[in-house]
């Protein structure tokens, strides 16, 4: 089973991963990876000797082709699923995004965006990505009506 918790603060280094809930003119902003036929919210991991900020800024270009944007921490998270990690409790840092504009093409292994006035229903990691959003709902950074 899958356990999410989340944190005001943990030490930095502890950070492996940022995740971005994204919106662009009060719409939700997914991508969907050239290899699944899911969505999931912008993110990646942590490059060596990166800041976690400088992280989900990178994630964010690199898979929305955002190039205007506001971007805000809002917590940590963690992870503990006993197919990742062997068990262990990995952290990435949660940020929000109100994206002003986009490239015209994508430069990565995302195949394309969407921009959608609900949630998908076909959640990549369905066990994680929904608490995120409602955890950043709860904590004010997005619409209280997230379906």
């Amino acid at each position: 089973m899958t356990k999410v918790n989340f944190y005001d603060s943990v030490n930095d280094s502890m950070l492996k991963f940022a995740v971005i809930i994204a919106r662009h003119n009060g719409k939700w902003v997914f991508c969907k990876h050239k290899e699944r036929n899911t969505w999931e919210a912008p993110g990646g991991h942590r490059e060596d000797g990166e800041d976690i900020l400088e992280t989900a800024k990178r994630e964010l270009y690199e898979e929305t082709g955002a190039i205007t944007f506001d971007i805000t921490p809002i917590c940590i998270y963690s992870v503990t699923a006993p197919d990742n990690f062997d068990g262990m409790e990995t952290f990435g840092k949660l940020f929000f995004s109100d994206i002003h504009t986009f490239e015209k093409e994508l430069h990565s292994e995302i195949e394309k965006i969407v921009i959608m006035d609900e949630l998908p229903i076909n959640w990549t990691y369905p066990e994680i990505q929904p608490k995120l959003l409602e955890e950043a709902r709860k904590r004010g950074f997005c619409p209280k009506r997230t379906k």
